[in-house]
């Protein structure tokens, strides 16, 4: 889903979220008609406005990637309009380039187009038992022989698991080393965090991709709930949440590492320039063993890692290649 901030001088901002339809009538019967007029540098006010508008209804949900939109297409129309990268809004760069590990099943070949890191999807749930949790257990020792036991690997849950299947996982993986465990309750189990936190020290915990807007965070923050933030800025909330969270982050010594953030320019600038964001996660799930990374990410003029690292555009804005030509063709 793509949404268009336009200045009045035709100038205009791009920003990308999903779930199309309910996401496009949130933004254009309830935001818009507020929001137009703004002065085009008034980012903190237009996410205000946002928030309040639909504080009736809910700020979270689909109507926080309504605001990540929003929000985003505002960033880059700013950046546009002061013909600066967005990084440089947010401060400037903290890092001369971004490492990044890789999330997906082919790690033998991720290691071969020189990423030293590795994230692993969990293939099996609650249901699978006792069998789910060997499989799992056999799947990271068998990619812990590959990289061997200096190289960081982790665990991708995706909400599939209880307190439970996550303490008896955490257990059985605690040998092999993992940088962490992430996403595996569902986001809204807030005791949950806290009982995995508490059965299962000693090993790394994170979460966060299905939080939206600073609050959740402030409250995992406040209680060490976990020791990585991994918010999405296309659905948190945009690069407004997103700053929010970091500095949240910054204050408790949390790291924050944005969910999917290598392969798309929102994230990237954010992690160039944000101090708590020590690495960037690059999806590769679309690459098979034996595929180059390609030459560009998902939406054109977005730079993609080069053995193991990645350094954001330095074009004005989030350095995103589009024309009016373009987004025609692509809403078709």
């Amino acid at each position: 889903m793509i949404c268009i901030a336009e200045g009045t001088d035709g100038t205009f901002g791009v920003g990308t979220t999903s779930f199309s339809a309910p996401v496009a009538s949130i933004i254009n019967d309830h935001f818009s008609p507020h929001l137009t007029g703004l002065n085009v540098m008034s980012t903190e006010r237009a996410y205000d406005m946002m928030l309040r508008l639909s504080a009736h209804y809910g700020s979270s949900g689909m109507t926080a990637y309504a605001i990540s939109a929003v929000d985003l297409a505002l960033w880059d129309l700013k950046g546009k309009t002061l013909k600066t990268p967005v990084y440089e809004l947010l401060g400037g760069p903290q890092k001369d380039r971004i490492p990044c590990y890789a999330t997906g099943f082919h790690t033998k070949w991720y290691h071969e187009l020189g990423f030293s890191a590795f994230k692993l999807p969990l293939i099996y749930g609650i249901e699978d038992g006792i069998a789910g949790l060997r499989q799992t257990e056999q799947m990271i020792s068998e990619a812990r022989g590959y990289i061997g036991p200096d190289k960081d690997l982790m665990l991708a849950c995706w909400m599939a698991l209880d307190v439970e299947t996550t303490v008896r996982l955490g257990e059985l993986l605690r040998p092999h080393g993992l940088r962490w465990m992430e996403d595996y309750l569902l986001p809204e189990h807030m005791e949950g965090f806290q009982e995995v936190r508490r059965r299962l020290p000693g090993i790394r915990l994170a979460t966060g991709e299905h939080w939206y807007h600073s609050e959740p965070f402030q409250y995992a923050a406040s209680r060490h709930l976990l020791d990585v933030f991994q918010p999405d800025v296309k659905w948190c909330g945009g690069i407004s949440a997103s700053q929010r969270i970091c500095h949240i982050a910054e204050a408790a010594g949390i790291s924050v590492i944005p969910h999917g953030g290598m392969g798309e320019p929102y994230g990237q600038h954010l992690s160039l320039a944000m101090p708590s964001i020590p690495w960037g996660e690059w999806y590769a799930g679309g690459i098979q063993a034996g595929d180059p990374i390609p030459e560009s990410g998902g939406m054109p003029g977005t730079p993609v890692p080069k053995d193991g690292f990645l350094t954001p555009s330095d074009a004005p804005d989030f350095g995103i290649d589009v024309d009016r030509a373009w987004l025609e063709r692509l809403v078709g």
